[in-house]
């Protein structure tokens, strides 16, 4: 897949023309359903955090409970996209976060959310790595960037929605006395299904000419032989702590150190959702255009660490900035200064995410062509991320439990500081002149 510079020009206008494609349109739609629901599931889990007194302990477990299941099937699970038919895992994974709205309805307890976060985390796989493997694997050559770009932007997009609907919804109905809110989610998710089903063509992916001549862990060891790939993984496996901190924590913090209700939560992260969506598609095109996507990663993963450094700065905020009132129907909320600087933190992560995730999720499809294994390069990719997200959020919430909410935060920048500088390092030193790619296997 080149890098050269492309003849067409970046524009916001590209992203959006994708979707009179039907099969992009499709596959969109699975993005669309799938980051609603999850950051809508975000912001329920404060008013759980709320509800229930939990400590930073159980909080940081429904982000392991989430991510530890995702550990143990990513790699099988990749193999069998890659060596299957991808339409059919799609229209499954549909389908399991329709039960996963369902227990949701159920949830009663701490643990009970801990059980569903499992069940959730199954589903959110299976529709992540199967819908950018088939969006990677179906684009023109010299488009990934544009394709995953917008496939991400509307991800985004759907993320934004699900933060101020979800948000306005949840501060309607309190999830532990209306079942309102999953049931709409569910909706969604069938209407996604219905789209999956009458418009992506049977076994999109193909799969391998010779399934049998590669196994997981063989596929695996041979893509762990490619320098940035390599590169790639370690950064992963830092940065992934670092943000899935701010992921889970940053909306408990706005509820339980500033009181904020559901709908301002869903503000404070839309801040990022907005950034991400305005810009991510374009970005893309750049990379498309520009090429070297190793610094796009680089530069986009330190303007990340300074979004979470900002986060400290809510506390001393929240008295030292005036006081407003953020109405809606009828409701209200008095806001301070916690409010807008988590808001403008959430902004800057989004341009962080913006510069980094498309050249990231471009970097992984081309290495995993050169071994006819995109979903394995992809199931990699989500392996790196699920160590440090099932570790991250136990031992942040350990940290904000014994040492304090600012130091658990700082602790979250320094592991994205710290990845970086390891990615450019060792991208840096796979450059080496001496250095030979191997060759793919005959």
């Amino acid at each position: 897949m080149s890098c050269s510079i492309r003849r067409n020009v970046a524009r916001f206008g590209n992203s959006v023309a994708l979707l009179r494609n039907r099969e992009f349109l499709s596959l969109a739609g699975t993005a669309f359903a799938r980051s609603q629901a999850y950051s809508t599931i975000i912001i329920a889990l404060a008013l759980y955090a709320d509800a229930f007194g939990t400590t930073g302990f159980i909080e940081g477990l429904w982000g392991t409970a989430f991510a530890t299941v995702q550990l143990l099937i990513v790699l099988p699970l990749g193999r069998k996209i890659d060596t299957g038919n991808a339409k059919r895992w799609l229209l499954g994974g549909l389908l399991i976060n329709v039960l996963v709205f369902v227990g949701y309805m159920l949830v009663s307890s701490s643990v009970d959310v801990i059980f569903v976060r499992m069940l959730q985390g199954i589903g959110a796989s299976i529709l992540w790595i199967t819908g950018s493997t088939v969006v990677g694997q179906i684009s023109p050559d010299d488009e990934s960037g544009r394709w995953l770009g917008s496939y991400n932007q509307v991800a985004a997009f759907s993320s934004l929605a699900g933060d101020i609907v979800g948000g306005l919804l949840l501060s309607m109905y309190d999830p532990l006395q209306s079942r309102v809110v999953y049931a709409i989610l569910a909706l969604v998710t069938l209407v996604a299904f219905v789209l999956v089903y009458t418009n992506l063509r049977d076994d999109p992916g193909g799969g391998v000419d010779d399934p049998e001549a590669q196994s997981g862990f063989g596929t695996i060891k041979k893509l762990l032989k490619l320098p940035m790939l390599r590169s790639l993984v370690l950064f992963r496996l830092s940065f992934s702590v670092g943000k899935m901190a701010v992921i889970i924590f940053l909306p408990i913090l706005a509820r339980t150190e500033f009181g904020i209700n559901a709908f301002a939560i869903g503000w404070i992260l839309a801040g990022g959702k907005i950034t991400k969506s305005l810009l991510q598609g374009y970005v893309g095109d750049l990379t498309d255009r520009i090429g070297d996507r190793a610094k796009f990663v680089a530069v986009g993963a330190l303007v990340y660490g300074l979004g979470i450094a900002l986060i400290p700065l809510s506390l001393p905020a929240e008295e030292v900035v005036g006081r407003f009132y953020l109405g809606y129907f009828g409701h209200g909320q008095e806001l301070g200064g916690g409010f807008l600087v988590l808001f403008l933190a959430y902004a800057v992560l989004g341009v962080g995410d913006s510069i980094r995730l498309p050249a990231s999720m471009a970097l992984f499809v081309e290495e995993g062509e050169k071994y006819d294994s995109v979903a394995s390069a992809m199931s990699l990719r989500s392996i790196s991320w699920k160590i440090g997200q099932t570790a991250g959020p136990v031992g942040v919430g350990l940290i904000k439990d014994f040492v304090g909410t600012v130091e658990a935060f700082l602790t979250a920048s320094a592991f994205v500081i710290f990845a970086t500088g390891l990615f450019w390092l060792t991208h840096t030193l796979s450059r080496d002149p001496d250095a030979v790619d191997p060759v793919p296997d005959g």
